[in-house]
Parts: C-alpha cells; structure tokens; sequence
C-alpha cells in the first residue's frame, strides 16, 4: 500500500485544530517556534517535518559560519582562503569528537525519551557534557601549540603558514567552546527540542555576521585585522550560542531540564556512552580524515588550486545542510520509534527520508549543473581560482543525487544504536576506494585537482549503494541500548 501524501497527513492526522488549516503553514510555524508533539507516534510524514525543519534550519547556520569567513576573507587574497579552507580541514578532522560523542548522546537520549523517560535522559545529557568538557580541554590547547606544524604538513605554502598561524591558534583554541556547542545541540535534538538548538544558532550566526567585516576590515577605532578577524568573530558568536542553550537547558520549562540532582557519576551510562561514540568517532575519523589527505592532494597544485577546492567544497558543505538536518532528524526518531517497541516505525522513517533527500539534491545537482561559474564569481574574481572552482562544482553535481542515501542511512544506524555498521562502510568506500582513486585520477590520469572532485563523485555513489542495500537486511532493528 503506498504512502499517504504528507499534505493529506497533515490534515487527516488526529491533531489540534490549528494544524488542520493550512497544514502545511501551521506545521511550518509549529516546527519553528517549537513543539511538544509525540514524534514516537502519529503520521511519519509530520513527524520528520516537525523535527526536521529546525534541524535542516541550525545545519544552514552552521554552515554559514565558514561561508560568513570565506565570503569577507576571500577579499584579502588566495593565501587568506587557503589559510581557512586548511584550518576548517584541522577542525574537521578534531570534529570527529565533539560528532562521534554527539551520535552517542542523541542514540541513548532519543531512546529514553522513547520509553518516556526524561529523568534518566537528563542524566544522560550530564554525562555527556562532564565526558566533553574533560576531552575538550587539551585538545584546545595541543590545537595552540601546534597550528603551524600542522599548517605545513597539509601543505601549506610559508606565506601561507606565515599569515595564517594566528587564525589557525584561535580557531583550534577555541575548542572548548565548540564542544558543549555541539553536544548541547545534540542533546537537545534526542530529546526532540530541535527549535532550541536552532535559536542558538541563529543568535550565534547573528553576532559573527555582525562582528566579522567589523574585526577583519575594521571600522573607526576598530583595527583592520585581516584573517585573524574572522576567527575572532567566529569563536565571540559560538561563545554567545553557548550560553544561550546553558539558559534554556538549566531554566526548565522545555522536553528536557538539566538540574543538580542529575549531577552525578554513572558509570553504566558513560560505558554505553564511551561504547556508541567510539565506533562513531572512529566512523567519523576515517571520512574525515580522508578529507584531509585529499586536501594535500589538492595543495600540490598550488594557492589557486587550493582556494578553488576550498570554494566549491564550503558551497557543496552549503547545500548539503537540509540533507543533513533531515538525517539528524532520522537519528533521533529512529531512536524514539525503537525506544517506543517501533522498529517499522523507524524503517519507514528512513526511507521517506531518504525520498525527500534524494528529490531536493536533484534539484541542486541542476542549479549547480547550469550555475557553477556565476555561483564562484560571487565569492571570487580570480581566474585560475574560478577555473578549478567551477569545474570541481560541476563534477561533483553528478554524485549529489545518491549522497541522499550517504547522509540519511548512516544516522540511522547510528540512531538505532548500530555505529559498526556506518563504521565498516566508511573504512572500505573511503580508504579503500576514494583515496586511490584519487591519487590515480589527478596523477597517472592526468586530470589534475579535476581528479579529486571525480574520485569524490564515484564514492558518494559507492557508499549511497551500499549503505541502502546493508539497511534493507534489517539487522539495526535488534540493537539494545
């Protein structure tokens, strides 16, 4: 029997009235302001509308972060845009913890919640903010006295490292402030309060976008400076974000209240917590890594080549948020459903998903298909960095359409508490194909940094396959937790 439409949900589900008409503008607004729908219940359709929408809304603000930085720093030159696009690699790679340990708090949260049980997620959520506050630390601090080794190991030219070895302190340094960010975010969407988490990062966003022009260019008494503005003004409005969701997570009031009665040591649920995050952080260790070894790739080629690969991935990054707002919010209602003894539930979960995904990504395949050089003119001017840039976001336009399946299946698993799985998969499609791949494309092929996007291209396909055809066995739906 096929679906029923999600307009046809909206309007003949068992709901309040004021979402019966209109109901896609009343679930709009709903999803925004925040809601305390039973997402373990009723029509999937809304369900991942109602959640998904503030997700697929806090993964754009994020996302407009680097696009904020690259956007006012590419004014400063191509060294200026290398600089960054090395040290969001840095992070990239150092975000593997603050993710992995994220997939584990929202796997145990959302299953909490399922069974309709908020005290023991609260002290779930304490765990794993004492557990990221611990990791936070040196790694802040290793990030300070290491930023110019590790800009000349990706690559980086001296003038390069040069200009660039303060922006990279600052944003390594502030780790400590992107870690509760992250996994406050994560709690809050297990716990279903999505619309929070998404505030936060508006108001963060907010102060960066204001800060940013004021701190590089400088204004009046404020002086001009350079790259390091823009790390500046990032690490002021994650800082501003934090402290929003501290407010709303200690004030009660919403799905999910932290207060000192949680405050103690569980062995068991750091065990459970350290078991899930392990395995995701080692998933997220090996993508992201291989990112990095493609970006040395990438930096034999020289500043221009470099710049464009940092253009087009910050634009694909862009684009991709409300595929991964939309996989967040399949994490966390696969865990409500299976918490809930729901495990159809949950399946039918992942693949309306994954339609919705794999509609929305055709459709930027084809604006960037049809725009790739007007869409980098507008972050830059030069023509060698144009030239790669728009070829690199042409080639990688014919992969979008199966990195539905890369995004959406993978939370899945991690949301019903199977992080091995995702883990394997990511072992074998990007260390086993993507980074020979690349090395034989833009070497012995001859492609040049074409190569690079092209071996990107085949691996999201490859790993969209396999991800739906490992899911479809079904084996996710015994984890216990």
């Amino acid at each position: 029997m096929s679906q029923p439409s999600l307009s046809a949900e909206l309007t003949s589900e068992a709901s309040p009235p004021v979402l019966a008409q209109p109901g896609w503008r009343a679930a709009l607004a709903e999803a925004v302001r925040g809601t305390h729908h039973d997402f373990s219940t009723g029509s999937v359709d809304r369900a991942l509308l109602l959640l998904s929408i503030p997700m697929v809304l806090e993964m754009v603000m994020e996302s407009i972060f680097a696009l904020v930085d690259v956007f006012f720093v590419s004014r400063l030159g191509a060294d200026a845009v290398a600089t960054v696009g090395l040290t969001e690699s840095m992070l990239t790679l150092a975000y593997t913890v603050p993710l992995g340990l994220s997939i584990g708090a929202t796997a145990l949260i959302s299953r909490r919640m399922g069974e309709k049980d908020p005290e023991r997620a609260a002290r779930t959520a304490v765990q794993t903010l004492g557990l990221g506050f611990v990791l936070s630390l040196p790694m802040s601090v290793l990030g300070v006295l290491f930023a110019r080794p590790l800009l000349s190991a990706l690559g980086a030219s001296p003038a390069v490292v040069e200009q660039g070895a303060v922006y990279t302190q600052v944003m390594l340094g502030s780790f400590v402030i992107v870690m509760p960010l992250f996994l406050i975010s994560a709690i809050l969407r297990g716990a279903g309060d999505a619309a929070t988490s998404m505030r936060a990062l508006l108001l963060a966003n907010s102060v960066n976008l204001v800060l940013a022009p004021l701190f590089i260019f400088g204004l009046g008494p404020v002086p001009g400076l350079g790259v390091l503005g823009a790390a500046i003004a990032t690490t002021v409005g994650r800082g501003t974000g934090v402290l929003y969701q501290l407010y709303r997570l200690l004030r009660g009031g919403g799905r999910l209240c932290l207060g000192r009665r949680h405050l103690s040591l569980e062995p068991a649920t750091l065990g459970a917590l350290l078991r899930l995050s392990g395995g995701a952080i080692l998933q997220s260790v090996l993508g992201l890594s291989s990112w990095l070894v493609l970006m040395r790739i990438v930096a034999s080629f020289g500043s221009a080549a470099m710049a464009g690969y940092t253009l087009v991935m910050r634009i694909i990054l862009f684009a991709q948020q409300p595929a991964w707002g939309m996989s967040h919010a399949v994490g966390t209602l696969v865990g409500q459903s299976l918490g809930a003894r729901d495990a159809e539930r949950a399946e039918r979960v992942t693949w309306r998903a994954s339609f919705f995904t794999v509609l929305f990504l055709g459709a930027v395949s084809l604006v960037f298909l049809t725009c790739s050089e007007p869409l980098i003119r507008a972050f830059t001017i030069e023509a060698d960095v144009v030239f790669h840039a728009s070829r690199g976001l042409r080639i990688l336009s014919w992969g979008l359409i199966l990195y539905a399946f890369v995004t959406i299946i993978p939370h899945a698993f991690n949301g019903a508490g199977d992080t091995r799985t995702p883990t394997v998969v990511n072992l074998a499609c990007s260390w086993g194909l993507q980074i020979p791949l690349a090395y034989a494309l833009t070497g012995p092929a001859g492609l040049g940094p074409e190569g690079a996007f092209l071996a990107i291209a085949i691996t999201y396909a490859a790993l969209g396959a396999v991800s739906a055809a490992l899911f479809l066995q079904g084996k996710w739906k015994a984890q216990g937790l």
